[in-house]
C-alpha cells in the first residue's frame, strides 16, 4: 500500500523562543544573535528541521527510558522508520515516513499591531570568581506568535499506521512539555499546539481517520501553559 496523509496544525509561542539565524556580518551594536527568518517577507519562520529534530530527540529518550541517546543508527526501530536512519557499518539508510515543511507566521499583522514580531532579550553571564560581565543581546519571537505546522505522513504498512500516530502524538505532547529553540531552561521556547487537521491526499487509509486525529486532538492537553494565556 501506499498513499500520504496531511497533518496540519498551529503552534502557538507561549514564551519567547529563539531560533537562531546567521549574525556573520552584523553591524557594530547590533543583536548579537538575531533569530533566523523567511528570505522572502523578512519574518521570523520555523525551520522544519528545527521541529523534527527536537520530537526525534524527546521520543528517543521516552522510548528508551533513558536521558542520554546513542548515535541516529541505534535508534528504535519505530524512530527509524518515522525520522529516517542516514545508514550504518552494518545497516542501509532508511527514508522517513514523515516529512516537515518549514513553518511560517499565520499573525503577523496582529503582531505589528501589537508592537513587533520580535524582541530583544539583554542576556548577562558573570564569572563567579571575577565578577566579569559578559552582556549580550538575544532576539526573539514575541509570546502569541503562531505558526502554521505542517507535516505529511507515507502510508505503507497497515499495521504499522496506529503505532505510527501514537508516536507522532508523543512526540508532540513531550515538544508541549519541554522546549523549543535555544535557552529552553531559562524560559525561553515554550509552545503549544493545537486546530489540528488530517487529510488523506493520496491512497486509502485503512483506519479510520477519526481515530488518527483523536490522537493528535490529546495534544492539545499537554501545554505547560494555556493558550490563553
Amino acid at each position: 500500500m501506499y498513499g500520504k496523509i496531511v497533518i496540519k496544525c498551529r503552534m502557538k509561542v507561549l514564551t519567547g523562543m529563539h531560533i537562531g539565524g546567521s549574525s556573520t556580518f552584523s553591524a557594530i551594536g547590533a543583536v548579537d544573535s538575531p533569530v533566523i527568518r523567511d528570505s522572502l517577507t523578512g519574518e521570523p519562520m520555523l525551520p522544519g528541521s528545527s521541529l523534527k529534530g527536537k520530537m526525534r530527540t524527546l521520543l528517543v529518550k521516552a522510548i528508551k527510558n533513558h536521558f542520554l541517546t546513542q548515535e541516529h543508527e541505534q535508534d528504535p526501530e519505530e524512530i527509524k522508520r518515522l525520522f529516517g536512519n542516514a545508514g550504518g557499518k552494518n545497516e542501509s539508510p532508511k527514508t522517513a515516513r514523515l516529512q516537515f515543511a518549514d513553518a511560517f507566521l499565520l499573525n503577523s499583522d496582529e503582531l505589528k499591531k501589537r508592537g513587533g514580531m520580535t524582541e530583544i532579550k539583554f542576556e548577562n553571564t558573570i564569572k563567579r570568581l571575577t565578577a566579569v560581565a559578559n552582556p549580550r543581546q538575544i532576539e526573539r519571537v514575541v509570546r502569541g506568535a503562531e505558526f502554521g505546522v505542517q507535516m505529511v505522513y507515507d502510508l505503507e504498512e497497515e499495521t504499522e499506521i496506529l503505532q505510527d500516530f501514537e508516536n507522532i502524538a508523543r512526540g508532540l505532547k513531550l515538544l508541549s512539555m519541554d522546549y523549543l529553540g535555544g535557552h529552553g531552561t531559562r524560559g525561553y521556547g515554550k509552545v503549544a499546539f493545537h486546530d489540528f487537521e488530517l487529510e488523506i491526499r493520496d491512497g486509502a487509509c485503512p483506519v479510520k481517520p477519526d481515530l488518527l486525529l483523536n490522537q493528535l486532538k490529546e495534544v492539545e492537553e499537554y501545554g505547560l501553559y494555556s493558550l490563553q494565556a
